[in-house]
């Protein structure tokens, strides 16, 4: 009897403790379970802030009072003036309660084609007093299988930021009344797809008789703008309306917000300035403008193929062959990024500054990039300072998809039966066509199909959705590039000749801080230049690399000047001056770094002559009594060091850096004076 008690007793603790293991077991794998769900942006943070970047090799950081770092991260102090205002400056009554008629308008185009359009409309709605539907994009409600917990608009932007914001300027409703949106549904509205560029005019004379007559009429807008850029002189309270739209309405929804600013912080963590790239080069940009040699192998097909497919549809009206060397004597090609690298190191920018490459895509992919990357150490963009899980925050939950273009084809032995079956004499029905051929090719190549038909193959669901997660990328690029203490772009058209992202960004950079520093090459002008150093780059004589310092310190303000001729006709927003800015009194006084004549011109070119309010003024006598006698060494390139030294001496990044005041000896006077011209 007591065995049998001591063999229940030790079945019994046998049993417990299987029941302890199991319990535990269970508790183990549910805290792995939180380790893994929220811990890891807290390793995302630690990883990007702590291992990205390489530190300098040099014992000391620039100093910000030092020349050198006011050279290369300073305020343009010929802009400092300059300040936003787009506040309306002459009677501007509140929108009336009743209006004309509802305007609901469908866009179609990307991130700066979407962002253009809504400016436009929204002067359109005002402009015909109509009340404005919050516009549809077309990006996000085509794309299936993205998540439906965000509307078409809200999707990328703040819908109830945009009402309140243009509350005093335009009456905007989420949705159509019932009524309308039945008749919209079985498509008994009037339909208008607005040309490029309209006049006001067209609106006047064509679309408001119909609004009227119908109560709501419906606008497609395809082309990244609906009304002209330039507007005649009694319409410029309209151009501050764009602005107002542009730089207070359109806020990005809280989730792109909050990713931005955690990457900008990671950017910034390392207690160093950066700057932000933006290539430009989207296949479609290049095959507009032909500059498939830029590339080989097949990236150059993909692009002459898209070149033709654009010829066909009457979109380019030109020749399929295209002399890509002299398109890039010419300027219509983008600078690569080593062209890019080339002279930011000649500038003065050490191996180990913070170049952050913005874009939705970067034609070629990842090896485009490599001769960037062997100038700067640290080139980065938000794959690598966020995690997947941060970025699929943004995405919402969306569905899996099944592609049915990953099918395998069929293999050899079913083919034969195939063929074999069609020779086998009568059969009762006919054979049904085959499959079409599944695409196999990848998010970068398309090589698949690139010998096989002249058309562009129609896009998956997965590349729908790819589309529209680019609106997202790009929203958060474009908060990035607007903080950024520098931007440099290498490409400001996108693939129909209009101003692109880049543009967009300068743009919104020259509204809000005018002083910043923004590169804007002449691509004519770097060809030229580059071309006559690159057989002998290591060896370039001090003459020709201050030729590029040179001409890249002036575009600071040539670029700009001249933007107000190329890009402001295209796209308002994209050179907001003078409408949206004013002139803070005592500038011309303050800015003793530029000559009186120099500053005249500059007035006379930007065309800005309203005075800023009393109270844009107050921080400026303080700021005036610290610069009386701080000497302006900041243009000084004397403090610089070349990118190439013919004596020997490399740093860690492999690159050449010399403090040497006597090495970059300046003999133009202009260059002394620091006048970026």
């Amino acid at each position: 009897m007591s065995m049998k008690g001591e063999g229940k007793m030790v079945l019994s603790k046998m049993k417990w403790i299987g029941l302890v293991g199991l319990v535990l077991s269970v508790v183990s794998l549910f805290v792995h379970f939180l380790l893994a769900r929220f811990t890891d942006e807290g390793i995302a943070d630690y990883q990007s802030t702590i291992t990205i970047f390489s530190r300098r090799s040099f014992a000391e950081d620039l100093s910000r009072t030092s020349p050198l770092y006011r050279r290369l991260w300073g305020p343009v102090r010929r802009l400092e003036y300059l300040h936003p205002d787009a506040n309306p400056r002459i009677y501007y009554p509140d929108p009336v309660r009743q209006t004309n008629g509802f305007i609901f308008v469908r866009i179609q185009g990307g991130f700066h084609e979407i962002r253009n359009s809504i400016s436009d409309v929204v002067v359109v709605a005002r402009f015909l007093n109509a009340t404005l539907v919050i516009p549809e994009i077309q990006s996000t409600t085509s794309s299936k299988g993205i998540s439906s917990q965000f509307k078409s608009f809200a999707y990328l932007y703040n819908e109830d930021q945009f009402m309140a914001a243009l509350e005093k300027d335009v009456k905007v409703i989420k949705t159509l009344p019932k009524d309308l949106k039945g008749q919209r549904r079985k498509k008994n509205i009037p339909v208008f797809k607005v040309p490029y560029s309209a006049s006001p005019y067209y609106y006047q004379h064509h679309v408001l008789p119909v609004l009227k007559r119908h109560l709501v009429v419906e606008l497609v807008v395809s082309d990244g703008g609906c009304l002209q850029a330039i507007l005649p002189p009694d319409l410029e309270e309209y151009q501050r309306l764009r602005c107002r739209v542009a730089f207070h309405a359109l806020r990005f929804r809280q989730e792109i917000q909050e990713l931005a600013t955690k990457i900008l912080h990671r950017l910034r963590d390392p207690e160093q300035p950066f700057i932000a790239f933006d290539p430009g080069m989207t296949r479609d940009a290049l095959a507009y403008h032909g500059c498939a040699e830029l590339f080989q192998d097949v990236h150059t097909e993909l692009i002459q193929h898209k070149r033709a497919w654009m010829i066909k549809r009457g979109i380019v009206k030109g020749k399929l062959s295209v002399n890509t060397a002299a398109q890039r004597l010419k300027g219509s090609c983008p600078l690569m990024p080593e062209e890019v690298g080339i002279l930011l190191r000649v500038y003065g920018y050490s191996w180990d500054t913070i170049i952050y490459v913005s874009g939705g895509e970067v034609f070629g992919g990842q090896r485009t990039l490599i001769p960037l990357r062997a100038m700067f150490e640290n080139v980065v963009d938000r794959t690598s300072l966020s995690t997947p899980w941060e970025l699929s925050r943004l995405y919402g939950c969306e569905a899996n998809l099944v592609d049915s273009h990953q099918i395998a084809p069929p293999t050899i032995e079913k083919e034969m039966k195939l063929e074999a079956w069609k020779t086998a004499g009568p059969r009762p029905r006919p054979l049904p066509p085959p499959p079409a051929r599944p695409k196999s090719y990848n998010i970068e190549g398309w090589w698949g199909w690139v010998a096989e038909s002249d058309n562009e193959p129609e896009s998956t669901v997965m590349e729908l959705r790819t589309n529209a997660h680019k609106l997202l990328w790009e929203a958060i690029d474009y908060i990035i590039c607007i903080e950024a203490d520098v931007f440099i772009p290498g490409f400001d058209r996108d693939g129909k000749g209009h101003p692109n992202f880049a543009s967009l960004v300068m743009g919104h950079r020259l509204y809000q801080s005018a002083a910043s520093k923004t590169y804007r090459p002449d691509r004519k002008e770097v060809a030229k230049l580059l071309g006559e150093i690159r057989e002998h780059l290591y060896q370039a004589n001090n003459t020709l690399l201050t030729s590029i310092r040179r001409h890249l310190r002036k575009t600071l303000v040539d670029g700009l000047i001249e933007a107000s001729t190329k890009s402001k006709p295209l796209s308002f927003i994209s050179h907001p001056l003078p409408e949206c800015s004013c002139m803070r009194r005592g500038s011309a006084e303050t800015s003793a770094h530029a000559s009186s004549s120099n500053h005249s011109q500059l007035l006379d070119a930007l065309k800005v002559v309203h005075r800023c309010p009393v109270w844009m003024d107050n921080d400026l006598i303080s700021q005036s009594k610290e610069k009386e006698n701080e000497e302006d060494f900041d243009e000084d390139d004397s403090a610089s060091g070349l990118f190439f030294q013919r004596n020997g001496g490399t740093d860690e990044g492999g690159s050449v850096e010399s403090n040497n005041k006597e090495e970059a000896p300046l003999e133009d006077q202009e260059e002394l004076e620091g006048g970026e011209r």
